[in-house]
C-alpha cells in the first residue's frame, strides 16, 4: 500500500496535476466556444481562404448541359450607370426596360438586389400632385395613363422569371404589409424557426410589383462581429413564416420548381433541397448547412468579369454571351449606394457578388464544411497534445518535448491546410496548438521553478557544510549530487582536543561557547578550503569526509593535507588564546588536537526520517576512522591514518606505526603516523 501511494506520488507529481487541470480548462472553454475563440478561428481560415482562394469558374459551354454549368451576370448600377441615366432610383420605366432587355438576350432569370418599397415618384398621380398650374383636363389625361409601377409590373409578369428582394431588419420600421407573398418553402420536420435568424421587420416590394413577380428573396446578409461575411444564411423568419435568401429563390426559380424543401430536426436545419428536373443533376440540388440554416461558401477573389454596366443593358451594347443562359443579378458597385461588404477574400466586394458567388459554390459543391466529426477531433488532438505535455515534460525535459511540440504542431497545422485545400474541410488546429504550447510553457516554468527550489534547498543544506565554490557547483549541476545513499569510496577524517574536560572547567558556557567556536571556525575554514564536507560537530570533535557530495579524485590526499593544515592551524591559535588568557587573569593550558583518518567504502546520503534528515555517512570505515583519532593519543602522535589512505596517497611523509586490531574489527590493520606532505616527504631528514 505504501509502495502505491509512493508509485502515485511519483507519477501524478503537482506539476502534472496543474497540467491536467488546465487541459480541463482547455476542454471547457472549447465546448463554451467563446467569442475570442471563435474569432481566431474564423481569421485561421481566413487566411486558408486568401492563400487559396475559390478558382473563379471558366466561362460556360455554348450548349448548357445541365445546371451546373450555368454562370451568374452581374447588371452593376455602377457609376458610369449613374452617371449616364441620373441618380438612383431610377424610373421604373427604366427598370423596366432593362428588363425587357435581358430577357431578349436570354436571360435564364432576373434577380433584384434591391427593394422597390416606394411607388415611383414619376406615376402620374406623384406627377399630379407634385406640379403646379395643371387644369383639370391635364389632370384626368394625365390619371388616366398606366403608371410606371404598372408598366413594370406588366414586364415582370410576362417575363415570368424576375426575382424580386427584400430586406430583413432587427428592429421596429414602419412598413406597408401589403398582401402575403406566395410560399415558396417546404418543411420535412420539426420547425425550425428558433434557430433561424429572425426578423422584427420585413422591407417588401409596392404591392403591385411584388404580386408580378415569380419569386421573392431577402437579400439581407449577417456579417460576424468583426464585419465580415463568412457564412451566408439561407432561410429567415419574420412573423411565424418561413423565407429564403434571393439565391436561394433564383436557384429555385430557374430549376423551375415550386418549392425549396427544408429538412429538419430538433437540432435545427439539416439541409435545404431543391428536386430534380431538366436542368438540375440527377439528384437534384442539395445545400448541407448548420443547424441555423447558414452555409459557408468558398469564396473566390473578386471577378470583374461576371460584371456588365446597367448603362450597357439599357442600351443595348452588351455582349450577348455575357447574358445569354445566365442568371442575372441587378445591383451596386457605387460606394454611394452603401452596398459594399468585406469576406473572407476582399476587404471590399458588392454585395451582389456575395448572393452570386454563393450560387456559383452551390452549382459546384464548393463549401466550406465543419462535420461533426471534426469537434471530436479537435477535442482529441487537445487531450492527446496536453497529455503529451504533462507526460513527458518532466520526464525528458523541455529541450526534447520542444522538438516533440514542434512535431505535434506542425503536423496538426499540416492537417488543417490540407484538409481545407483538399477536401473543404474546416479543421482548427489554431486553438489546440496554443492549448499546448501553453501546456508546455506552464510545465516548463513549473519544472524551472522547481529546479530553482531544488537549488535554493541545496544551498540552504549544503552552506552550513561545503564551501560557498562548492555549494554552488552542487546547485549549478544536481545531478553531481546523489541522494538517498549511494555507496562510494570516501576518506573520513576525525579531529578531537586532547583533555578538553580539564580545559573546559576554566570557563562559564558563554566563554566555553566562545572558546568552541574560536576552535572550530579555523578549523572547518581548512576542511571546506579542501573540497570536504563536515558531516557534524559533537562538542571539541569534528567530523569531516571527501568525495561526496562531489566527486573528488584525491579525497585521500586532500583529507591529509587537511588534517596537516589544521595541525598548522593549533599554534597561531594558542598564541590567541594564551594572550586572552593574561588578560583575563586565568591560566592559559594550549589545545593540543588528535586526528583520525580512513579511506574506503561508505554509504551516503540523506539519513534521518521523513521529517528531518542530516545529509550523512554510514559503514565500517567511518568507525575504523573514529577507532584512529583514538590511537594517536595511545601512539603519542598528531595523525593517524588507515592502510588504504596510505595507499591512496603514498607520495606523503608517512611512517608505519603497528599492525593493530581496533574495536569492532575482527582482522588486523596497519597504522600509519602522517608526518608531513610531499616537500617533507622529499627532505634528506625524513629519508635519513
Amino acid at each position: 500500500m505504501v509502495g502505491g501511494r509512493s508509485w502515485l506520488r511519483r507519477v501524478f507529481t503537482m506539476d502534472r496535476l496543474m497540467g491536467l487541470g488546465l487541459i480541463a480548462v482547455f476542454v471547457f472553454v472549447y465546448g463554451a466556444d467563446p467569442y475570442p475563440v471563435q474569432f481566431v478561428r474564423a481569421k485561421t481560415f481566413d487566411m486558408f481562404q486568401r492563400m487559396k482562394p475559390r478558382e473563379i469558374p471558366a466561362p460556360p459551354p455554348k450548349q448548357l448541359r445541365d445546371l451546373r454549368d450555368v454562370r451568374v451576370t452581374i447588371v452593376d448600377l455602377d457609376e458610369a450607370s449613374l452617371s449616364e441615366v441620373g441618380q438612383w432610383p431610377w424610373p421604373r420605366i427604366t427598370i423596366a426596360k432593362m428588363v425587357q432587355n435581358l430577357m431578349q438576350m436570354g436571360a435564364l432569370v432576373v434577380a433584384f438586389d434591391i427593394v422597390f418599397a416606394e411607388p415611383d415618384r414619376m406615376n402620374p398621380g406623384g406627377v399630379v400632385e407634385s406640379m403646379y398650374g395643371l387644369d383639370e383636363e391635364t389632370k384626368k389625361k394625365l390619371l388616366k395613363l398606366p403608371g410606371n409601377d404598372a408598366i413594370f409590373a406588366d414586364v415582370i409578369k410576362k417575363s415570368g422569371r424576375v426575382v424580386l428582394g427584400q430586406a430583413g431588419f432587427w428592429y421596429e420600421l414602419e412598413t406597408k404589409a401589403g398582401p402575403p407573398v406566395k410560399k415558396s418553402v417546404a418543411l420535412l420536420g420539426p420547425k425550425p424557426h428558433a434557430f433561424l435568424p429572425k426578423f422584427v421587420s420585413l422591407v417588401r416590394n409596392v404591392p403591385i410589383i411584388e404580386k408580378a413577380a415569380i419569386g421573392h428573396g431577402l437579400f439581407s446578409l449577417m456579417p460576424e462581429p468583426d464585419g465580415i461575411v463568412r457564412r451566408v444564411p439561407t432561410l429567415f423568419a419574420y412573423d411565424g413564416e418561413l423565407y429564403p435568401s434571393l439565391s436561394l429563390e433564383m436557384l429555385r426559380v430557374v430549376s423551375g420548381r415550386r418549392t425549396i424543401l427544408v429538412e429538419t430536426n430538433q437540432a435545427g436545419v439539416k439541409a435545404v433541397k431543391i428536386a430534380p428536373r431538366k436542368m438540375f443533376p440527377p439528384d437534384g440540388l442539395t445545400l448541407a448547412t448548420d443547424s441555423h440554416g447558414r452555409v459557408w461558401p468558398y469564396f473566390s477573389k473578386s471577378d470583374r468579369s461576371k460584371y456588365v454596366s446597367a448603362r450597357d443593358v439599357l442600351n443595348g451594347t452588351v455582349k450577348p454571351e455575357l447574358i445569354r443562359g445566365r442568371m442575372a443579378m441587378v445591383g451596386t458597385s457605387a460606394a454611394g449606394l452603401l452596398d459594399i461588404r468585406a469576406t473572407p477574400t476582399e476587404d471590399n466586394m458588392p454585395g451582389v457578388e456575395v448572393h452570386a458567388q454563393l450560387i456559383e459554390a452551390a452549382l459546384s459543391g464548393a463549401f466550406l464544411l465543419r462535420p461533426n466529426f471534426i469537434d471530436a477531433a479537435e477535442l482529441a488532438l487537445i487531450m492527446f497534445g496536453g497529455l503529451l505535455m504533462v507526460w513527458l515534460v518532466p520526464k525528458i525535459g523541455a529541450k526534447w518535448t520542444m522538438i516533440l511540440f514542434f512535431v505535434v504542431a506542425g503536423s496538426s497545422a499540416g492537417s488543417s491546410w490540407y484538409l481545407f485545400a483538399e477536401k473543404r474541410i474546416l479543421f482548427d488546429a489554431g486553438y489546440a496548438i496554443v492549448s499546448i504550447l501553453l501546456l508546455y510553457t506552464l510545465l516548463t516554468y513549473t519544472g524551472y521553478a522547481k529546479e530553482e527550489a531544488q537549488r535554493r534547498q541545496t544551498r540552504d543544506a549544503f552552506s552550513k557544510y561545503l564551501s560557498p565554490a562548492m555549494v554552488e557547483r552542487v546547485a549549478q549541476d544536481p545531478g553531481e549530487l546523489k541522494l538517498g545513499g549511494v555507496k562510494r569510496a570516501m576518506t573520513l577524517l576525525f579531529c578531537d582536543v586532547r583533555g578538553f574536560t580539564t580545559i573546559s572547567e576554566q570557563f562559564d558556557a558563554e566563554g566555553l561557547t566562545k572558546l568552541i567556536n574560536n576552535l572550530l571556525t579555523p578549523l572547518t575554514n581548512v576542511i571546506l578550503d579542501r573540497q570536504g564536507t563536515v558531516d557534524k560537530y559533537m562538542g571539541d570533535c569534528i567530523m569531516a569526509f571527501w568525495n561526496a557530495p562531489l566527486d573528488d579524485g584525491q579525497h585521500a590526499r586532500n583529507g591529509c593535507l587537511s588534517a596537516l593544515a589544521m595541525l598548522a592551524e593549533m599554534e597561531p591559535l594558542n598564541e590567541r588564546l594564551e594572550i586572552e588568557a593574561k588578560e583575563e587573569g586565568r591560566k592559559h593550558i594550549p589545545l593540543r588536537v588528535g586526528f583520525g583518518l580512513n579511506s574506503g567504502e561508505c554509504v551516503v546520503g540523506n539519513m534521518g526520517s521523513d521529517q528531518r534528515f542530516d545529509y550523512s555517512v554510514l559503514g565500517d570505515t567511518v568507525n575504523t576512522a573514529a577507532r584512529l583519532e583514538g590511537q594517536s593519543k595511545s601512539y603519542g602522535v598528531n595523525i593517524v591514518i588507515g592502510e588504504n589512505t596510505y595507499a591512496e596517497a603514498p607520495e606523503l611523509a608517512v611512517v608505519e606505526l603497528d599492525l593493530i586490531q581496533v574495536k569492532g574489527k575482527t582482522s588486523a590493520v596497519h597504522i600509519y603516523a602522517l608526518l608531513g606532505d610531499e616537500e617533507m616527504a622529499q627532505g634528506d631528514a625524513y629519508k635519513a
